[in-house]
C-alpha cells in the first residue's frame, strides 16, 4: 500500500553533457515523446486511484534532465497538469540538474514547475565531473557561472556532494567554507558514494573508509551546528534529522525509507521501470518490468517478482542481521539496497555505511538535544 503519497523518479532522457568519471548509468536510447508521457502518466494516476493517492512528487533526472528544452518541459507540465486535475490529484515536481545546459530561457520552466528551486550536484574537491573532452576544472567553471547566473535570477540552488577519500582529507571545516563562503550554497547535501554500474578506477575507493568518513561527518554536523544553523543554512542529512528527534515532519533522505519498494519507482525513457535510478539505468536484470509494454502499472508492480525481493528485504534483514538490536532501527530499516548491492553483491545485506550512519544518528540526537537547550557550542 502506498499510503496518499507516491512518488516517480522520472529519467525522460539519458542523454548527458558531461563525462563523469563515476557515472553509474548506461547512457543510451531515444527521448521520452510527449505521447508516451501521456500514456505514462495516465498509468501512473490509475495506480494511484487504486490506491487512494491523492499526491504525486515527480523528481525529473536523467542522463541530464536539460538536455531536453525548455519547450518540451512547458507541454510536458501542461500534460500533466491537465490529467491530475481530471483525478482530483496534487503534483509537486522537482528537477535535479548538472546546470551545465542552463540559460535564462530556463527560467521560466524553473519558476512556473519547479518553485523557482534547482537541485544539482557539486564536490569538494572536484575530480571525476568532467565535460567531455575536457577537465574538472572546465567543469568547475561552466558550473559555477550557470549557479551564479541562476542565484542572479532568485532561483534556489540545492546540492548533491559525494565525499571521497580527499574529502575527508581536506576536512570539513574546508568543505563547509567551500560551500557556504565561495559559492554562497546555503543548502547541501552529503551522500555517501557507492561503485555503482560499470567499473572504474575512480570507484575503487568505495565504500570510504568508515572510521574517516564517521569522524568528517561527525565534525561537519557540529561545525554546521555551530556557524550554520541558526543563519538558515541547511545541511543533510542532518537537517531533516534533527527535525525528526524534534518530533516534526521530516523528510528524510531514500536510503532510510521503510521501505523505498512501498513509496516510489524510476521510470526511464523507453518505459523500463525499477526501484530508482541507480537500478534503471545500470541493472536491467532488476526492471520490475516495461509501461509502455503493459496496460495496468498496478498489475505490472503486484505481479513481478523483482519488485518482491525489493518489497521483502526488511524482513531478511530483520532475520539475518543485527538490526533488530539497532537503537535506530525505526530510522535507517537496514540502509539503502543499491549500496549493499553494489559492495557485497547481495541485495538482501544491510548498507556498508552501517557504523557510520549510527553515529550520524547520535550526532544528531545529541544536537537536537543542545539546540532544544539554546546551548550548543
Amino acid at each position: 500500500m502506498i499510503g496518499e503519497h507516491f512518488s516517480l523518479i522520472l529519467l525522460p532522457t539519458l542523454r548527458c553533457d558531461a563525462a563523469c568519471d563515476y557515472c553509474f548509468e548506461k547512457k543510451a536510447g531515444a527521448d521520452m515523446s510527449i505521447d508516451q508521457l501521456k500514456s505514462l502518466i495516465s498509468k501512473v494516476l490509475d495506480y494511484m486511484e487504486q490506491n487512494e493517492a491523492k499526491a504525486l512528487s515527480i523528481h525529473w533526472q536523467g542522463g541530464e534532465v536539460m538536455m531536453m528544452s525548455p519547450q518540451w518541459f512547458a507541454r510536458a507540465g501542461d500534460v500533466i497538469d491537465r490529467a491530475a486535475d481530471s483525478r482530483n490529484v496534487n503534483v509537486r515536481n522537482y528537477i535535479q540538474s548538472n546546470m551545465i545546459g542552463y540559460s535564462k530561457e530556463w527560467n521560466p520552466i524553473i519558476a512556473e514547475m519547479f518553485d523557482n528551486s534547482v537541485g544539482s550536484s557539486m564536490d569538494y574537491p572536484n575530480r571525476h565531473r568532467k565535460l567531455p573532452g575536457g577537465s574538472a576544472a572546465d567543469f568547475n567553471a561552466v558550473w559555477i557561472r550557470n549557479v551564479r547566473q541562476a542565484q542572479d535570477a532568485g532561483i534556489h540552488i540545492g546540492v548533491i556532494a559525494l565525499p571521497d577519500a580527499e574529502t575527508l582529507q581536506r576536512g570539513a571545516e574546508n568543505l563547509y567554507s567551500y560551500f557556504t563562503e565561495e559559492l554562497n550554497i546555503t543548502d547541501f547535501q552529503i551522500n555517501t558514494p557507492f561503485a555503482g554500474g560499470p567499473a572504474d578506477a575512480s570507484k575503487t575507493g568505495y565504500p570510504l573508509d568508515t572510521e574517516r568518513l564517521t569522524q568528517f561527518l561527525t565534525e561537519l554536523a557540529d561545525i554546521w551546528a555551530e556557524r550554520g544553523y541558526h543563519q538558515g543554512v541547511r545541511v543533510g542529512p542532518f537537517d531533516e534529522l534533527i527535525e525528526y528527534f524534534r518530533g516534526e515532519d521530516a523528510v528524510l533522505p531514500c536510503i532510510w525509507k521503510a521501505n523505498c519498494a512501498d513509496e516510489f519507482v524510476c521510470i526511464d525513457p523507453q518505459g523500463n521501470i525499477a526501484q530508482c535510478d541507480c537500478w534503471v539505468a545500470s541493472y536491467p536484470q532488476f526492471h520490475f518490468g516495461n509501461i509502455f509494454k503493459n496496460d495496468s502499472l498496478a498489475e505490472l508492480l503486484r505481479d513481478n517478482p523483482v519488485r518482491h525481493k525489493f518489497l521483502g528485504r526488511p524482513g531478511v534483514l530483520i532475520q539475518k542481521e543485527e538490526c533488530p538490536e539497532c537503537d535506530y532501527l525505526a530510522i535507517c530499516h537496514g540502509g539503502c539496497p543499491v549500496r549493499a548491492y553494489t559492495t557485497y553483491g547481495d541485495l538482501h545485506t544491510k548498507d556498508p555505511y552501517c557504523e557510520t550512519y549510527k553515529t550520524v544518528f547520535n550526532q544528531a540526537e545529541l544536537i537536537s538535544a543542545c539546540l532544544a537547550r539554546e546551548n550548543c557550542s
